[in-house]
């Protein structure tokens, strides 16, 4: 059974107010999803080409973490 757009949105329509802002939240995260996952792929590739280039050097994981929580911990 396949319901049209314009059937689902009637029915939305009908459910509380709680239970519509629970279902566009639902749906808005749905559309972020996609479209983050589009921007990191992008991210991670121009970050992997500088490195790959010289660009940038890399740092260990463990170098990283230390330097966020000295800054956590100045603030």
């Amino acid at each position: 059974m396949t319901i049209s757009v314009d059937e689902l949105a009637t029915k939305a329509m009908s459910l509380s107010g709680e239970a519509r802002a629970l279902l566009a939240e639902k749906l808005v995260e749905s559309l972020d999803q996609e479209s983050v996952r589009g921007i990191w792929l992008t991210e991670a590739k121009r970050r992997r080409d500088e490195v790959r280039s010289g660009q940038v050097k890399p740092i260990p994981g463990i170098d990283a973490m230390e330097s966020v929580r000295k800054l956590l911990d100045d603030k």
